[in-house]
């Protein structure tokens, strides 16, 4: 059975059963919300640059990028990244993803302490990440 012992399994087992709950919420609920439209008529793009001007945030861009549910704010080149649904589309899930990483940015622009742990930690993460499968493979 390669090794693997009754806890470590269950362990793994559990955390691929968390990491998939929490994905498939976050899509139903994406999904869900996607479908009630805003008053206002506001798209993600034009609430995030918004939020910036009104906490007078201008060093910041908003763009598009490819993918589903890829957003995310990049402090190293000051770019608040939405997907092209969050970026086009005039929904209240839109309007909340653009909201949430646009707080990224007022976050790093008032110096908040805990993002700047976080953004000191990515890089590890992202290796430690990438290794992760075959360090995984080297305990068996």
């Amino acid at each position: 059975m390669l090794g693997f012992s009754l806890p470590s399994m269950i362990l793994m087992g559990g955390i691929a059963l968390a990491s998939w709950l929490v994905s498939s919420r976050l899509k139903n609920k994406f999904e869900k919300y996607s479908k009630l439209q805003l008053r206002n008529g506001m798209s993600g793009r034009e609430i995030a640059e918004k939020m910036l001007a009104d906490h007078g945030i201008r060093d910041v861009k908003v763009i598009s990028v490819e993918g589903q549910l890829t957003d995310h704010y990049n402090p190293a080149d000051k770019t608040v990244n939405l997907s092209e649904a969050v970026y086009n589309q005039r929904n209240a899930a839109a309007a909340a993803v653009a909201a949430h990483e646009c707080g990224h940015a007022v976050q790093h622009a008032t110096a908040y302490s805990w993002l700047t742990m976080r953004s000191r930690l990515v890089p590890v993460v992202s290796v430690a990440s990438s290794y992760m499968q075959w360090i995984l493979i080297g305990g068996i």
